[in-house]
């Protein structure tokens, strides 16, 4: 897809560099490329934490723009590099602005641009909301999988929030071989309630649903619980509703009081990434002043050197990493390259001669 250059010819220890092209990949091709292959990326999620785990990442604090004048709504940036297979540089600019729902747009945004670790030059921008949404589904059903091993495989899970992250989440459950007996459902919007439980008739669901007005009932119901709400400080205070050892998937990672997770075995995707920006383990981290409450990371399960205990809740609190958005962005730029489908910017990148 790329164009000789037409710079005079370098020496042989630098050859010529091709001219940079940048493709634009919008949201509908982006679903195309991802939609069921729920297996496939949850196997590119394993491989990008191991190789994050091995070292082989830079993935920095990601940076929040808040807005005084606006103090629900924020953008993020998270900047990364992976290697192995992936290879790419890149930074994921993701806006959340919660207000957004009232309208009925969706409250996240975000765009993904990926660099050529090579010459630095941006390649591609692909709208980002279904790759952010996929990678984040992808970690939970990771780790849905990992930190059951060794106990009892749960059969009733319980949705604590049913935005599109938990529709995402439950299509990846249900696309890695995860059956449920019942599908509990709490929500504090009802008409996300019913979107919800549409969505799942349409999934053609075999479980019981059930709406879950009191959200005690909910955890104490479920042995699979989801929070995957927009919480910005702790609701869930009561370590008893946990009482049942059930494994928690603390998406939105801030639903949760100190006093519930230090009752738990506490897992997280990254240990410096967690523990900041006031999440849920954050705040037992400034309660305790250390991180003892800690078990471990996704990538120490995978390797063996951590396990989840069967007589305790267990509880997953992924930050999310840059890397994942990398990897699967990086996997729908190359399956439309293949594809011959990609949309070039032609001359987007006007200086291409050093001195003119």
């Amino acid at each position: 897809m790329n164009r000789p250059s037409s710079a005079p010819a370098r020496p042989a220890a630098h050859p010529p560099a091709d001219v940079p092209t940048f493709a634009v990949i919008p949201g509908a091709q982006v679903q195309q490329m991802l939609s069921g292959r729920e297996k496939q990326i949850v196997e590119l999620v394993e491989a990008t934490y191991l190789l994050h785990g091995a070292g082989d990442s830079v993935n920095p604090p990601s940076y929040f723009l808040r807005f005084p004048d606006r103090p629900t709504a924020r953008i993020i940036a998270l900047p990364a590099s992976v290697g192995g297979s992936v290879h790419v540089d890149g930074l994921k600019w993701i806006s959340s602005f919660p207000d957004n729902v009232r309208s009925g747009l969706p409250r996240a945004s975000a765009v993904l641009i990926l660099n050529d670790p090579v010459t630095g030059y941006p390649f591609a921008c692909l709208e980002s909301s279904v790759i952010s949404a996929t990678r984040t589904a992808a970690s939970a059903a990771l780790a849905a999988d990992w930190l059951s091993r060794g106990r009892t495989r749960p059969t009733r899970v319980g949705f604590f929030g049913t935005g599109l992250i938990a529709r995402y989440i439950h299509t990846f459950l249900a696309g890695t071989g995860w059956s449920f007996d019942t599908i509990g459902v709490h929500d504090l919007s009802a008409d996300s309630t019913s979107g919800f439980c549409g969505y799942l008739r349409q999934a053609g669901t075999t479980a019981r649903v059930v709406v879950h007005d009191d959200a005690e009932d909910l955890v104490r119901s479920s042995d699979l619980v989801v929070f995957a709400t927009i919480a910005g400080e702790p609701h869930v205070t009561e370590p008893a509703w946990f009482a049942h050892n059930p494994l928690v998937l603390h998406v939105s990672l801030r639903d949760l009081a100190p006093e519930v997770l230090l009752a738990s075995a506490n897992f997280v995707d990254d240990v410096e990434h967690c523990l900041k920006a006031d999440t849920s383990p954050h705040l037992v981290e400034q309660r305790t002043g250390n991180r003892d409450f800690l078990n471990g990371t996704l990538n120490d399960v995978m390797l063996g050197r951590a396990a989840p205990p069967a007589d305790r809740p267990v509880v997953f609190s992924p930050f999310g990493l840059g890397v994942l958005d990398l990897a699967v962005g990086k996997y729908v730029y190359d399956e439309a390259a293949t594809a011959g489908d990609l949309r070039l910017i032609d001359d987007f990148f006007h200086e291409l001669r050093r001195y003119g």
